[in-house]
């Protein structure tokens, strides 16, 4: 049983444990081969003994089912106490632990599937499988079984020759291009079909509706309940019965509450699937030829007919024949549509999609987007093999994250739990004094255990959970007045810590569309004239002209012209139209499908009727171009390229690009103008454009020139990025425009402020060696005149030097070079994050990398992005926030319907006062118990306590009332330039709660001892008071003699239920108000939130409480004080006990706000005991602050020849949830 718990131990074994990537349905970010620590899961063998089995359900029945509900709590308990360890092989039970912070098991049940009815014979097994599948390596021989294992949605099955378990629903990576043409090529026979279906079960992403009963029982079960459901069963035996109902049906509001809103996000997540479980498709059968079938029938390796017409795919295919026209709004959120190109045939040995590298994607059709337009080439139909199905595919990844969430790490929650340990070893100390105290004095034995349990639900606040979740409620409601959407509204307290925003460039921080500006022509390698937009004069005929009118992948699509905005304007520039109706060219012969572009009414006269759109090598993002093949209708072919500036030049033929190309590409750059390279070249007659490769295509061109585009940034972008600044919050672009156009959008911004430096960090490998290099060198902004002389550079150094020793510089680097310094510079990442302002050229893999470095360097990172290339750091980031409507932002926790960063300041505000009231809400709620376990304890000592009545009002008429309106408070308009506290525990909080606790206990105790001290004060005759005030009699002799017990003997302690006396009267009207006191004091508001004044139900609240509870300390109506179990005491007291607690407040309000809110002190304190603060980019930059050689200048640094692989690349995925690369368990 033991080496079941010990990983160590375990791990030693190596058939019991392999580290394997596991599905967390969070890890949708991958680094190939480096994977990231939280995609890991450590799996256990364990097998089911039956002696265990029998010992573990006497215990359930012994203990009435609290084992088997502990059990519940603690699934790897129940494993360790039912099975004994084991290999993997032989195991019937897994245990799967997750290696981030969380260690959180999970335990799997081991099923076997047969295929015994499927193979029939010998010859058949060996027809059904190739050797080097999954398919065959699982098969058990002779039993023909297959053992398989399901986590979170995705099936496994044991890999009998690897000794692990394999994911299977995704066709094998290792096979090459042409392998999947040859293998898949035509299709598998009906038996391997029937095979692999049994084997990975059907093609759907199935989310049930959960039922009502099953939420219930889940939601009834949560320990919190458990512990209400004790609290009431022992508030009934007390005959407490009015606040047990209460809690009763708060408790039950707030499990229907919570079952409605769970059972809505399962209807809703079962419309957004069902739709493409089942759909009607054709697939190519081996021997067979086509065939219609439900698609849920649809396994890897099947070949895909897509037919004309709109259609949804029901899983992710690879294309191998056509091209197609997609709309991946559902996946990416942009509703660009995206042209798809058939996987090419290349023979090489490298598995297909290493051969495509970052491009992949461009052959994959993904589930769930819409295929609007097929184009068949010279090889007849439109084909496609399965890639992956069912919860393997892209939306199946998607439908995954939301199932199964990453699990927030904040200190808050974890400090929730250690509060409440506290209170109930403060709970524990209680009961041990409780039963000394009664059995001591002869209680019955049932007396005592009641009464020593009710100290647990007196000192832990059954009430804390809800009064949280209403603070969290309040916040989101506030936020979607505001247009900001929240999936996720445990985060929203996170927001309150962000100190580190990542924000996108093109359509955040800058206008969507692009503005063109002008047409730098080139000709003879020399720059002409710049042509400007709008312009008089039309564009003049040439090759220029004819590259903007068909270098794009526009389509006409429900009447409009549909694509990238920077196409869209580019081709709106020429007047030029689509000819759609030329779409099919010649029906039924093998003739592609292509574009036609013709002169529009507004064009100006060409020597041709139009140009007709061949072939197209759609964008990369990883090439940083385009390229089209077209050809003048009766004219010759010629391929034109558009594309990244350096990109471009490099493919053309060096003569033709000017020689002043550097110095004018940075003139513009510098200017924040978006630049496109465009070039052509004419293909020989003959060849045929089908049969060129990418590399033939873009080779040999002639440079054509610039187009510049403009990018405006948004009204708001420099305001807010102001105030970020301002409340000390960093801000980073992360883009993948020109680097050059980054910093100067950057300093526009404010982002980069006039009198800073930017350091260019660039990194390059070391051609025919493992290493690399990383050069520092100052970005100068240079104007368009060169340096005339060294003198001026001297200076230029001096001056550069000067603002570096200030600490005012920033690092600007691009994808290429932070992957480079990430792999073999691993050491400098950190020290170049710490100051990294801008990364330019960034793929979508590397920006959710960075977001997770700055995470590593205990950064709080918010991500703000509008769209596809930013889903998967939206969603790594512990704040997403999305500026788009579309689908895709399930992907990102918030979502913001102003497209503008205008939210993130509003986010952070609503999160820091959502964070503050938390805290409020905490310091409040333990205060209250406190306040009444220490009254109780009191009472205890004379055998008392307080009465039912007395409890109600202060559990429900006060507490629960101020807890629901505690949190209306709203944000202070103002960011100020430090955050709220991350932690429960941390000094100024923990000093505020014991501080109140011990004015609290002072003033009980004094009020307890003071009043027998007064002398009217009678143990036994509680009328003794409101009478020698009248005869002003001191009958003193008489109280003195009697016994502890004499109050319950007496004729009157017989009608008052033994709970009135002199000091329960006391110190239930100091403990009451006492409540409102620590309410008032704790419910602070700048600079958090807005002053507490402005939330007028609160105070309205405190008024209306406060005016009943001095009605009840000044009013003398004897019916009213014998339901309220309180006796009559002389004025003068009255006035004492009032005069104790404005003391108190007084005391209490000053040293919350003289010691507990003075900033300057608690800083003034750290430094003196020198206390620096563990977050590790503060220490690094403390380190850094020494370091005289830091940052380095016109520097080249060399790196050893150990890297570490991070396979080629770290993703670049226009969707995070495309790539999963999980297979071996």
């Amino acid at each position: 049983m033991e080496d079941g718990k010990s990983p160590t131990k375990a791990v030693s074994v190596p058939s019991c444990v392999k580290q394997l990537q596991l599905v967390q349905p969070h890890s949708v970010i991958q680094h190939h081969a480096e994977t990231p620590a939280e995609l890991l899961s450590e799996i256990f063998g364990y097998k089911t003994q039956g002696c265990r089995k029998a010992l573990c359900i006497a215990g359930y029945i012994l203990s009435c089912g609290a084992l088997l509900l502990l059990f519940y709590w603690k699934p790897e308990w129940d494993v360790w106490a039912n099975c004994i360890h084991c290999s993997l092989e032989e195991a019937d039970i897994v245990l799967l632990r997750t290696t981030d912070e969380f260690r959180v098991y999970s335990r799997k049940t081991v099923t076997w599937i047969s295929v015994s009815a499927l193979i029939k014979s010998r010859l058949d097994y060996t027809a059904t499988a190739e050797e080097d599948s999954i398919f065959s390596k699982a098969i058990m021989k002779p039993s023909l079984q297959v053992k398989s294992i399901q986590v979170q949605k995705i099936r496994y099955v044991w890999n009998i020759y690897a000794k692990q378990f394999q994911k299977v629903g995704t066709l094998e990576d290792h096979h090459t291009c042409s392998a999947i043409h040859t293998k898949f090529g035509s299709g598998l026979t009906c038996n391997e079909q029937n095979v692999r279906r049994v084997i990975c079960g059907p093609n759907t992403i199935d989310v049930p509706v959960i039922p009502v009963w099953k939420l219930l029982i889940k939601e009834v079960l949560n320990p919190f309940y458990v512990f209400q459901l004790f609290s009431v069963c022992l508030w009934f035996a007390e005959d407490y019965m009015e606040y047990a109902t209460a809690i009763i049906i708060m408790s039950l509001l707030s499990i229907f509450l919570s079952v409605y809103d769970l059972r809505q996000q399962s209807v809703k997540l079962h419309r957004l699937v069902e739709s493409h479980n089942n759909i009607m498709v054709t697939v190519c059968r081996n021997k067979e030829g086509f065939q219609e079938l439900q698609s849920h029938h649809l396994v890897p390796g099947d070949m895909l007919v897509l037919k004309e017409g709109k259609t949804f795919l029901p899983c992710d295919a690879i294309l191998i024949s056509g091209q197609c026209i997609v709309n991946e709004s559902m996946l990416t959120g942009e509703s660009i549509p995206v042209t798809k190109t058939h996987l090419p045939q290349s023979d090489n040995f490298k598995p297909w999609r290493m051969h495509c590298a970052e491009d992949y994607k461009k052959h994959v059709l993904f589930c769930g987007t819409e295929v609007i337009q097929t184009k068949a080439d010279g090889r007849g139909v439109v084909k496609a093999v399965v890639l992956r199905t069912g919860f393997n595919t892209a939306k199946g990844d998607l439908v995954r994250s939301i199932l199964y969430p990453k699990p927030m790490n904040f200190k808050l929650y974890r400090d929730a739990l250690r509060f409440l340990m506290c209170l109930i070893a403060f709970a524990a100390i209680g009961m041990i004094y409780t039963v000394c105290v009664f059995a001591l004095n002869g209680e019955e034995a049932s007396e005592v255990v009641k009464k020593a349990l009710d100290v647990i639900t007196i000192a832990v606040p059954p009430a804390l959970p809800a009064a949280l979740t209403t603070g969290i409620i309040y916040t989101q409601r506030r936020l979607k007045k505001k247009g900001i959407f929240c999936i996720s509204p445990q985060r929203i307290n996170i927001c309150g810590q962000l100190n580190l925003i990542c924000f996108d460039k093109t359509g955040t921080l800058t206008e969507d569309g692009l503005d063109l500006w002008g047409l730098l022509p080139s000709e003879r390698n020399c720059f002409q004239d710049i042509h400007s937009f709008p312009a008089d004069r039309s564009l003049p005929w040439g090759p220029a002209f004819r590259a903007m009118a068909v270098c794009h992948s526009l389509i006409v699509w429900e009447g409009k012209i549909q694509g990238d905005p920077l196409d869209v304007k580019m081709f709106e520039a020429t007047n030029w139209v689509i000819d759609d109706s030329s779409g099919h060219q010649i029906e039924g012969q093998a003739s592609t499908y292509a574009t036609v572009v013709r002169p529009g009414p507004k064009a100006s006269s060409v020597p041709v009727e139009g140009l007709t759109i061949l072939h197209q090598f759609p964008f990369s993002s990883a090439l940083q171009r385009m390229s089209v093949i077209a050809q003048e209708i009766g004219g010759e072919q010629q391929v034109f390229t558009k594309g990244a500036p350096e990109m471009v030049a490099m493919l053309c033929r060096a003569e033709t690009v000017p020689s002043n190309f550097e110095s004018k590409l940075l003139l513009y750059t510098a200017q924040g103008f978006r630049v496109v390279g465009l070039a052509y070249k004419s293909l020989q007659a003959g060849e045929k454009s089908t049969d060129l490769t990418r590399e033939e295509v873009e080779s040999d061109l002639t440079f054509l020139g610039l187009l510049i585009m403009e990018n405006r940034l948004k009204r708001e972008t420099k305001p807010v990025l102001e105030e970020l600044s301002a409340a000390r919050i960093r801000s980073v672009m992360v883009t993948g425009d020109n680097i050059q156009t980054a910093v100067t959008v950057a300093r526009n911004a404010g982002m980069i402020s006039p009198m800073d430096r930017v350091i260019l960090v660039e990194a390059n490998k070391i051609p025919g060696s493992f290493s690399a290099s990383v050069t520092w060198k100052p970005l100068e902004e240079k104007k368009t005149e060169d340096y005339g002389n060294l003198e001026d550079y001297c200076q230029t150094e001096r001056r550069i030097r000067l603002a570096l020793g200030s600490g005012q510089f920033h690092f600007a680097m691009s994808g290429k070079s932070y992957q480079i310094v990430a792999q073999h510079f691993r050491h400098l990442l950190p020290k170049v994050l710490l100051n990294g302002t801008v990364f330019a050229r960034m793929s979508p893999g590397q920006k959710s990398s960075l977001v997770e470095e700055f995470q590593k360097l205990d950064y709080f990172v918010g991500m703000c992005g509008d769209g596809a290339n930013d889903c998967g750091a939206l969603k790594v980031a512990h704040a997403g926030i999305s500026l788009s409507e579309q689908e895709a932002s399930v992907a990102s926790p918030f979502t913001s319907q102003t497209p503008s960063i205008a939210c993130v300041p509003e986010l952070i505000r609503e999160g820091r006062a959502a964070l503050v009231t938390s805290f409020c809400m905490f310091k409040y709620m333990a205060l209250y118990s406190t306040i009444q376990y220490l009254g109780v304890l009191l009472l205890y000592w004379q055998l008392n306590s307080f009465g039912n009545y007395q409890f109600l009002f202060q559990d429900l008429a006060i507490t629960t009332v101020i807890g629901v309106t505690m949190s209306f408070t709203g944000a202070y308009p103002k960011l100020v330039p430090y955050r709220p506290p991350s932690q429960l525990i941390s000094p100024p909080l923990l000093l505020s709660v014991v501080l109140n606790i011990l004015f609290s206990l002072s003033m009980q105790i004094f009020g307890f001892v003071a009043v027998q001290e007064q002398p009217w004060y009678s143990k036994i005759d509680i009328h003794s008071a409101c009478l020698s005030m009248n005869n002003h009699m001191e009958n003193s002799s008489s109280i003195s003699s009697q016994g502890l017990h004499g109050m319950r003997d007496g004729a009157l302690g017989q009608m008052d239920n033994g709970y009135k006396s002199y000091e329960n009267t006391t110190v239930w009207l100091l403990s009451t108000i006492n409540c409102l006191i620590v309410a008032l004091v704790f419910s602070k508001g700048k600079p958090f939130r807005q002053p507490i004044y402005t939330n007028y139900v609160f105070i309205l609240v405190l008024i209306g409480q406060l005016g009943v509870c001095l009605f009840l300390v000044f009013a003398d109506i004897d019916d009213l004080y014998s339901k309220m179990d309180l006796v009559c005491t002389p004025t003068m007291w009255r006035i004492s006990m009032v005069i104790m607690l404005a003391v108190t407040l007084a005391v209490s309000f000053l040293v919350e706000e003289a010691v507990i809110e003075n900033r300057p002190l608690w800083l003034l304190l750290k430094k003196t005991f020198r206390y620096h603060s563990k977050s590790h980019y503060k220490r690094l930059q403390r380190v850094l602050e020494q370091d005289s050689a830091w940052p380095p200048l016109n520097e080249t640094f060399f790196s050893d020849c150990v890297a570490i692989s991070v396979e080629g690349n770290m993703g670049g995925h226009s969707n995070p949830t495309f790539d999963s690369n999980e297979d071996a368990l």
